[in-house]
């Protein structure tokens, strides 16, 4: 074998070995919630599409009830990735990583919107003592976090300032719960009431939004910390921040009324992080 007929061999077992674990990989387990997206399914086909597309692999994205299920298949490994809330993200940061984070409106930003039935004559949530009010889920920021934190602030226990909670399991859930009237009040994603406001405005008419919290970190997607150098996850998170470079990204993101999405450090939810700091107040 010649010099050179060695020298190209070997860059073509090089150039093997880089890209083998790609070609290689199983199916990419990515964790969805319908909390966020309320089994859309034309978001969520589109969505897949366009992740495996980036990513050169099939994506299987597993939909379960609540934040909690989704976030102990990613802790136990049953899931590689997810889509969380910044506040199970900041319950379990020992062991999970930021990958990406949405743009919305320009911002990885987003707010909780306390909302009511269009005719309600309250002026804010001391208004609301009493009455019967829809949070979204247990683990979900803006769907109870902002509220019951709220609540604690202001010198109420959360269990019974509401004459009767439930939880809805879903955004869209919490806006349709207080528009037919079977609540009075709830906590919701202010992203996607403004959203929902864009595709079903006669849904969002008959509910106006009380109060806005600050802004805080959007829901991020997130991985185990011990997989993050793995060359799957690195791969999957170029794929997640590259989604606005191809048209079945842009299509995804247009459905979703998102610009994109960025990195972002730990500190863009600090705000959550102190809000759950509030909530500790009332452990015994």
């Amino acid at each position: 074998m010649t010099q050179l007929t060695r020298r190209i061999v070997m860059q073509t077992m090089a150039a093997g070995l880089i890209a083998s674990p790609l070609r290689a990989m199983a199916p990419f387990r990515l964790g969805l919630t319908p909390v966020f997206l309320d089994n859309d399914a034309e978001v969520i086909g589109r969505l897949r599409e366009a992740f495996s597309e980036v990513l050169g692999v099939e994506v299987v994205l597993e939909q379960r009830r609540t934040y909690e299920e989704v976030t102990a298949l990613l802790l136990e490994g049953s899931i590689d990735a997810a889509w969380l809330c910044g506040y199970p993200y900041l319950q379990h940061k020992a062991a999970l990583s930021l990958m990406a984070v949405p743009v919305w409106n320009g911002q990885p930003l987003y707010q909780s919107y306390l909302i009511v039935g269009a005719d309600s004559t309250a002026n804010g949530l001391a208004d609301l003592r009493g009455e019967t009010h829809a949070y979204s889920d247990p683990d979900s920021n803006s769907g109870y976090l902002v509220t019951v934190s709220d609540l604690v602030s202001m010198g109420e226990r959360p269990e019974s300032f509401f004459g009767r909670t439930i939880f809805t399991y879903g955004h869209r859930n919490v806006v349709r719960a207080v528009a037919d009237g079977l609540v009075q009040s709830g906590s919701v994603d202010g992203y996607v009431w403004e959203a929902l406001a864009k595709t079903e405005p006669a849904l969002t008419a008959r509910t106006k939004v009380l109060t806005r919290s600050e802004w805080l970190g959007f829901p991020p997607f997130c991985g185990r910390s011990d997989q993050m150098n793995t060359p799957r996850m690195q791969a999957m998170q170029q794929a997640i921040l590259t989604l606005d470079q191809t048209e079945k990204g842009r299509s995804a993101l247009a459905l979703l009324q998102l610009d994109g999405m960025t990195k972002a450090a730990p500190a863009l939810y600090d705000g959550i992080a102190a809000r759950m700091r509030i909530m500790d107040t009332l452990r015994p």
